[in-house]
């Protein structure tokens, strides 16, 4: 937040899913919500009536939705890892919550994560 309204940002966007989120608070839209309220509140372009506005474009697509769509875009999948517990060279652990919805979304889609080989 703070970085956004050093560049006068009018939006932050964020990667957050609800559907398929393991428990994490913050990838829900009631909390999206609330920290639209804060920008509102502790940032001068809130004050001043610019509002901070935070975009969660994957929000409501499954796993599956979004590595389709990452796909069709040309994602290098290859290049991402979404494993909260990386080996120290930066492998995908395979067994977090995260590796395991990860996962399922790329079966679901008919494609081979690259992370997993």
């Amino acid at each position: 937040m703070a970085w956004a309204e050093v560049v006068d940002a009018g939006a932050i966007v964020i990667g957050v899913n609800a559907l398929d989120y393991s428990g994490y608070p913050d990838c829900r839209p009631e909390y999206l919500h609330a920290f639209e309220q804060v920008a509102a509140l502790a940032t001068r372009a809130g004050v001043e009536g610019r509002s901070l506005r935070i975009l969660a474009p994957l929000l409501h697509l499954t796993k599956s939705d979004i590595i389709r769509r990452g796909l069709s875009l040309g994602v290098d999948y290859s290049l991402t890892l979404s494993c909260y517990d990386p080996s120290p060279d930066g492998r995908a652990c395979g067994h977090c919550d995260s590796c395991q919805l990860r996962a399922r979304g790329f079966s679901d889609a008919g494609a081979i994560d690259p992370a997993q080989g």
